[in-house]
């Protein structure tokens, strides 16, 4: 067999249940001490996912392995240990209590496992953040992180939500504070995110907003990740008993604020996005910004906290933040 190249080959490599399993001694059968029950870690690989994802077919595309080979591997564990570990259905598949328990001792030991491996071998400097970040934010300053740091290799993983570090491979995330953080992560909250309406030069004229009042008259665009953006705004510039109607919602920010660019409405942002649209005059923001209810977060890989290029992207990005969002 070749040696393997990333973390999870290696655990991969380690779970060959032909010649590889766990033994465990059943605690009720004193008798049996001798003769410890020996399961299969891929058959442990297949429960944990299905438990963590409650499907047979998102476990199996996870894995890489067919849906059928998920549920023999499961059939052969419960019969193993001589319990049912999860309730199935047609909506997919619910942990018992017993193999809710086993779901969560399972997934400690093989994040616990990779990230052993990842300070053996490292994987590469993985940063994590939304599209729009990337598109409006990142990519506009990423040449200086690349003159100050040209011997690192970064890469990103496009995501907004919940991060896990290990199974993911991501090394930092950029998150909002509003975000459930994993329990040990290592977290800094570095800046405000300021939120207010902008528009096109030519709406601005068109509806003649002035006021909070000329709302009333604008078409106002919001996006499907942040469908609260409106009344969050109303509420932190002292608005909050005035009814704002949304009339469009697009599925993306970078939608949402090339139909802003467009003339189509008055789209709610946060600032960072359209920084450099309003230095150029692209979009105005006729009521200015405010300090909205989230806060702009640095997310750590706990197990990576320390290594030498983490620690310059960490640095970069916190003074980064901190310059354009104080």
């Amino acid at each position: 067999m070749p040696a393997p190249d990333t973390a999870n080959d290696m655990i991969s490599a380690a779970c060959d249940e032909k010649s590889q399993g766990i033994r465990v001694h059943p605690g009720s059968a004193t008798a049996h001490m001798n003769t410890p029950l020996r399961l299969s870690l891929n058959a442990l690989r297949a429960f944990e996912a299905t438990a963590r994802l409650r499907s047979f077919s998102a476990a199996a595309e996870e894995l890489s392995v067919t849906h059928g080979a998920v549920s023999r591997h499961i059939r052969m564990l419960e019969d193993s240990v001589g319990l049912p570990l999860l309730t199935r259905s047609a909506q997919g598949a619910v942990p018992t209590a017993e193999g809710q328990r086993l779901a969560d001792g399972l997934s400690t030991a093989f994040s616990l496992i990779q990230s052993s491996v990842e300070q053996l071998k490292p994987g590469p400097l993985t940063l994590a953040c939304s599209e729009s970040i990337m598109m409006y934010w990142l990519l506009p300053r990423l040449n200086r992180f690349k003159d100050a740091h040209p011997e690192v290799e970064l890469r990103f993983n496009m995501s907004h939500g919940p991060v896990d570090f290990v199974r993911d491979n991501v090394s930092v995330a950029i998150r909002l504070s509003s975000i459930e953080a994993p329990k040990d992560v290592v977290r800094a909250d570095v800046a405000p995110e300021w939120v207010g309406p902008v528009c096109s030069p030519q709406y601005l004229r068109q509806k003649r907003i002035e006021s909070v009042g000329d709302l009333a008259r604008a078409k106002l665009m919001v996006s499907r990740t942040r469908p609260s953006a409106w009344d969050d705004w109303a509420r932190c510039s002292g608005q909050a008993n005035m009814e704002l109607r949304v009339d469009e919602v697009f599925d993306h920010f970078y939608l949402l604020i090339q139909g802003a660019r467009c003339g189509l409405g008055v789209a709610n942002v946060p600032r960072m996005l359209v920084r450099d649209d309003l230095t150029s005059g692209t979009l105005v923001a006729p009521l200015d910004f405010v300090r909205g209810p989230n806060r702009l977060s640095i997310w750590i890989a706990p197990h990576l906290s320390r290594r030498p290029d983490v620690v310059k992207l960490v640095d970069w990005l916190h003074d980064e933040l901190r310059a354009t969002e104080p």
